[in-house]
């Protein structure tokens, strides 16, 4: 208990060793990623699976392991466990080896590595790694929000403020509705870009979008990481309602949501 309390005073002393596992990850996916086949499998839900996924998952569930061994880890490629055994976790890692594997597949480079600590269903801190744009994004609660280019040190990020420049939104390559027939009925003039995997969070994050709206269906593991961030940058991660995901559910998938900076874009 003492071991936790420690935890939630000051969660940002993980953070040197998170972002050194998930560039380690990284590193295992990009050996995979310049190989002529990358093992792919499908899944029973036919999404696919490949031994990048894997080697990404096995990698960083034996560092978390180390790290804090009181500490369970749920992983998009463990094994399922019901929610009357997660439901008694006040603390987890919440991971997603391989976040945009079939952005990796097409290798159009915009996937990521995500690493989430969860404390009473919210991320109190989160690491996301794009390993083939020499990207990492990281935040910790009450810590601020940060960008590292590979090489450069790092620098704080904050959202940006749509009032002040025209409406840029950002939407997935390979899934999700077009809010384009929303956005023209407001009349509401915007530039749209499409990028892959928790990247799109990102973006709002540092103020590179406004607004990323998610209408189809996504995973716990594809946004904790990233609602970290953009949390801690001022922004937020709410479902269309306006309330705050929650994490760790019976039910691990989001509902749909909305990313904005600060002011949150009306919608």
């Amino acid at each position: 208990m003492e071991h936790q309390q420690d935890i939630d005073k000051d969660v940002s002393s993980f953070l040197p060793e998170l972002v050194a596992l998930a560039e380690r990850a990284g590193q295992a996916i990009m050996a995979v990623y310049v190989q002529a086949d990358f093992g792919i499998t499908y899944k029973e839900d036919e999404s696919p699976l490949t031994s990048a996924d894997m080697a990404a998952h096995h990698l960083i569930q034996a560092g978390l392991e180390a790290l804090t061994p009181d500490f369970p880890v749920l992983s998009e490629e463990s094994t399922a466990l019901p929610f009357d055994v997660r439901q008694e976790w006040e603390s987890c890692w919440l991971v997603d080896p391989l976040d945009g594997t079939r952005e990796f597949i097409k290798r159009n480079d915009d996937f990521t590595v995500n690493i989430a600590l969860i404390q009473k269903g919210i991320p109190t801190l989160g690491v996301v790694h794009a390993p083939a744009l020499g990207l990492t994004y990281y935040a910790a609660h009450e810590s601020g929000a940060f960008k590292q280019v590979r090489g450069e040190a790092p620098k704080r990020i904050q959202t940006g403020d749509y009032r002040k420049q025209k409406l840029k939104v950002v939407i997935s390559r390979s899934h999700g509705k077009d809010i384009t027939a929303r956005l023209l009925e407001k009349k509401i003039d915007y530039d749209c870009m499409r990028r892959g995997s928790s990247l799109k969070l990102c973006l709002v994050a540092e103020g590179a979008a406004h607004l990323y709206p998610r209408y189809g269906r996504t995973m716990e593991w594809d946004t904790a990481a990233a609602d970290s961030v953009v949390t801690e940058a001022g922004g937020s991660v709410t479902d269309l309602k306006g309330n705050r995901l929650r994490y760790n559910k019976p039910d691990l998938a989001n509902p749909e949501f909305l990313v904005r900076g600060n002011p949150p874009f009306p919608l």
